[in-house]
């Protein structure tokens, strides 16, 4: 199994920071465009809860965020490489070309920053912003996040998430021709979802041979569509996993994927002050630990479980 620690220690020689950025951009699911609402699971920061405020320019967040990482943790510590510029909240590649340019060269100007992670949806990837991606790899990495969440339209109906599965494999098709590293994001334990229903939608990740996938324990946030579902929804069509059901499928998720994929999240922890559920998650120590020890009981022959 290659962690992200892992990949990040051979690609660049060292540590490195993930720093989350807000590039005040909308969602084609927000401004009216496909809807108003946002994804059900969405919160009102757009997926991005850890990134700074949109009102400081790039650099201005990277200096901030540098400042709070240095104070807790030494550079010096474990060898230090760099940061990775993660733009997060909401769709990353939702603007025109022109000022998606700017605020990625911003960040690539930086000199402790070794290259872009970028989440957006796979339906706002035209061939002008892949030919900009490409331009600019050429400087530093850039990987590209695409929100996939799941296989079954039936799920991604319910989550609004407005494109087809083609949509998505299109994206990664292009993404890929173009040299640009994909790293896709599954929730596990979306409602009526079986064990095998997220096996399935793990293999159809992996098939495409993309460079790394995010497993996201599906987590209640306050203020969102699914805490209103959540609150009158009857426990037989909806019931949170328990940490026991989600080391499970982890059991048997993890052989699906390649030696070569990199796992850059196995759960994943959403905000203590807005979580509603499932409440095991909010100790990310102790559920990261619980992992561990039982991917250790589970795979005893694979020392980096």
């Amino acid at each position: 199994m290659v962690t992200a620690n892992d990949y990040y220690k051979s690609r660049f020689g060292g540590k490195v920071y993930r720093i989350s950025l807000n590039g005040g951009m909308s969602c084609p699911n927000r401004d009216g465009t496909l809807d108003t609402r946002g994804c059900i699971f969405c919160s009102k920061g757009g997926s991005g809860d850890f990134a700074s405020s949109a009102t400081l320019s790039i650099s201005e967040q990277l200096a901030d965020a540098k400042a709070r990482i240095c104070a807790k943790l030494p550079k010096e510590k474990g060898g230090f490489a760099g940061y990775l510029a993660y733009f997060q909240a909401f769709t990353n590649t939702y603007a025109p070309i022109s000022y998606l340019e700017r605020i990625y060269c911003e960040a690539l100007s930086d000199p402790e920053v070794v290259g872009l992670s970028i989440a957006t949806r796979p339906d706002c990837l035209s061939s002008e912003c892949i030919a900009l991606l490409e331009k600019l790899k050429q400087q530093k990495p850039i990987y590209i996040e695409l929100g996939l969440q799941t296989i079954h339209e039936e799920s991604a109906r319910f989550i609004r998430r407005g494109y087809p599965l083609a949509t998505y494999d299109d994206a990664v098709a292009r993404l890929q021709a173009a040299g640009i590293p994909v790293i896709t994001h599954v929730i596990l334990g979306l409602p009526k979802e079986t064990h095998e229903d997220m096996l399935a939608t793990v293999s159809h990740v992996v098939k495409a041979n993309v460079h790394g996938i995010k497993l996201q324990l599906l987590h209640i946030l306050k203020d969102t569509d699914l805490a209103d579902y959540y609150a009158t929804a009857d426990t037989s069509e909806f019931a949170c996993m328990t940490l026991d059901s989600y080391l499970a499928v982890l059991t048997r998720i993890l052989p699906l994927i390649p030696e070569d994929t990199v796992i850059y999240r196995l759960t994943g922890d959403g905000p203590k002050r807005t979580l509603l559920a499932p409440l095991w998650s909010g100790d990310k120590k102790i559920v990261l630990n619980t992992i561990r020890q039982h991917l250790e009981r589970s795979f005893p022959c694979n020392p980096k479980c």
